[in-house]
C-alpha cells in the first residue's frame, strides 16, 4: 500500500485493474485504493507479469502492507502507447504518458515543475503551447466548482443488471465508500457544531465584467475577494478543536468539486492569498481535473482552513451547506440570476434596473462566532464584490 501523503495511514483495495497473469508494464495502473479522504489509482513501480495479489479487494490495510507480487520485474521503463525517448529511469504518471502520446511529445525534452524534477501534466501542456505542436489542447468539461453559467452534458451511464426489487418496486443498492465517508462526516459535524447560515444578496455586475475581461469563471474572483475579507476576519480562517480556537494567516482554501453520481471531493488550494484571481482559477482547474482522473493524493484534501463550495449551477438560489470541520465556516456561491432591482437613478431617485444577483450564503459555528461576525464579514465581502 502506497504511502499517498503524510495524512494517509491505510487504505482499502477497490478494484483490481490487472488479474493473475497479466502483463503489466512500468507505470501501469494495476489496481484502485481509496482512503478515508480520496479515491486513487496504483501504478506498478515495474514492468513485469503480475504473479500473485495478496489483498483482494474490500480488504483495508495499512501503509507499507505489500498489494501483489510481479514476476519477471525489470527496470521501470516507458508505458505502452507513451511518446519515445523518455530520461532512463524517470517517472511519469499515467496520465503524463497519456498527454504526452496525444501530443506526440519527447517527454526527456520537457523540463519537470514537479517535485524533485517531476514532469507534470501542466508542464506536457505548456511545451505544446510553446511549441506549437499539434492542436491545442482540449478542454476539460467544467465541474460544480468550476462554472455557476452552464451546465455540465449530460452523460451516458452503462447499462446494468437490475437489481431485485422489493414489494414497493425499489431497487435496493449499497451505499459507495465515498457516500458512506461523506454521510459519516456530514452527520459528524451535524451532530457536533452549532450551524447557523446567513444569506446576503449580492450585485454580481462588476464580477460578470471582470471575469468576461480574464476569461474565467465567476468563482476565483469571489474566491479571491473572500481570501482578501478574512484578513479583517480572522476568526472565520480558523479551526475550532474542542475549545481551542486556531487562527491562520495562510489561507488554504478548500475548494467543493462534484464528481457526478461518485460523490463531492474538497481538494485545497495552500496559500491561495498569494494567487491572483487568474492563478486561482487554474489551480482551480488543474485539481478539478486530477479529481477526475483520481489523480489527488490523501495530502491534497487535507488541512484546509475555509471552504467554498459552488452549486449555482444547478439553478439552486439559497442553500445551507454543512461546515467541514474543523473549520468553523463554508462558503456558498448560488446561482447568478438577472433580476430587477432597485437603483439609484443619479439624481437622488430610484429605478428600476436589471441586475446579476446571487446569493451568497454561509454556514458558521456558533461555538466559534456570532451572527453579527458572520453578518459582517458578509457584507464587506459583498462592498468588496461590488467595488470590482
Amino acid at each position: 500500500m502506497p504511502q499517498m501523503g503524510t495524512s494517509m495511514s491505510e487504505g482499502t483495495v477497490v478494484a483490481w485493474r490487472k488479474q493473475v497473469g497479466d502483463a503489466v508494464a512500468a507505470d501501469e495502473v494495476v489496481c484502485e485504493i481509496s482512503t478515508d479522504k480520496v479515491d486513487s489509482e496504483c501504478p506498478s513501480p515495474a514492468a513485469g507479469t503480475l504473479a500473485e495479489i495478496l489483498v483482494p479487494v474490500g480488504e483495508t490495510v495499512a501503509v507499507g502492507t505489500v498489494l501483489a507480487r510481479i514476476g519477471g520485474a525489470g527496470a521501470a521503463g516507458p508505458a505502452p502507447g507513451a511518446a519515445g525517448g523518455a530520461r532512463e529511469g524517470a517517472y511519469y504518471s499515467p496520465v503524463v504518458r497519456r498527454v504526452a502520446a496525444a501530443h506526440g511529445v519527447d517527454l526527456a525534452q520537457v523540463a519537470g515543475s514537479g517535485r524533485n524534477g517531476r514532469v507534470t501534466k501542466r508542464d506536457v501542456l505548456a511545451w505544446v503551447a510553446r511549441q506549437g505542436n499539434g492542436a491545442a489542447p482540449q478542454q476539460e468539461r467544467p465541474l460544480h466548482s468550476e462554472s455557476p453559467y452552464r451546465p455540465d452534458p449530460p452523460t451516458a451511464l452503462p447499462a446494468a443488471a437490475p437489481a431485485p426489487a422489493d414489494e414497493l418496486g425499489g431497487a435496493p443498492a449499497p451505499l459507495s465508500r465515498m457516500r458512506q465517508s461523506i454521510g459519516a462526516a456530514m452527520v459528524g459535524s451535524l451532530h457536533t457544531a452549532a450551524t447557523c447560515t446567513t444569506v446576503v444578496e449580492c450585485d454580481m455586475t462588476h464580477v460578470e465584467r471582470r471575469r468576461r475581461e480574464l476569461g474565467v469563471t465567476a468563482l476565483p474572483l469571489i474566491a479571491r475577494a473572500a481570501i482578501e475579507t478574512l484578513r479583517a476576519f480572522p476568526d472565520l480562517n480558523a479551526t475550532l478543536d474542542g475549545q481551542t480556537l486556531t487562527r491562520y494567516e495562510r489561507v488554504h482554501l478548500g475548494i467543493a468539486v462534484s464528481l457526478g453520481d461518485d460523490g463531492l471531493i474538497v481538494p485545497v488550494i495552500r496559500d491561495a492569498q498569494e494567487l491572483a484571481a487568474e492563478g486561482l482559477a487554474a489551480r482551480i482547474r488543474e485539481l478539478a481535473a486530477r479529481a477526475r482522473a483520481k489523480q489527488l493524493t490523501p495530502d491534497d484534501v487535507h488541512g484546509a482552513t475555509f471552504t467554498i463550495t459552488n452549486p449555482g449551477q444547478y439553478g439552486a438560489l439559497i442553500a445551507t451547506p454543512v461546515i467541514p470541520l474543523p473549520q468553523v465556516a463554508i462558503l456558498d456561491l448560488e446561482a447568478i440570476v438577472k433580476r430587477p432591482v432597485v437603483v439609484d437613478d443619479g439624481s437622488g431617485g430610484d429605478a428600476i434596473a436589471i441586475r446579476p444577483l446571487a446569493n451568497l450564503c454561509m454556514s458558521w459555528d456558533h461555538r466559534a462566532l456570532d451572527g453579527a461576525y458572520a453578518a459582517r464579514f458578509l457584507t464587506a465581502l459583498r462592498h468588496r464584490l461590488d467595488d470590482r
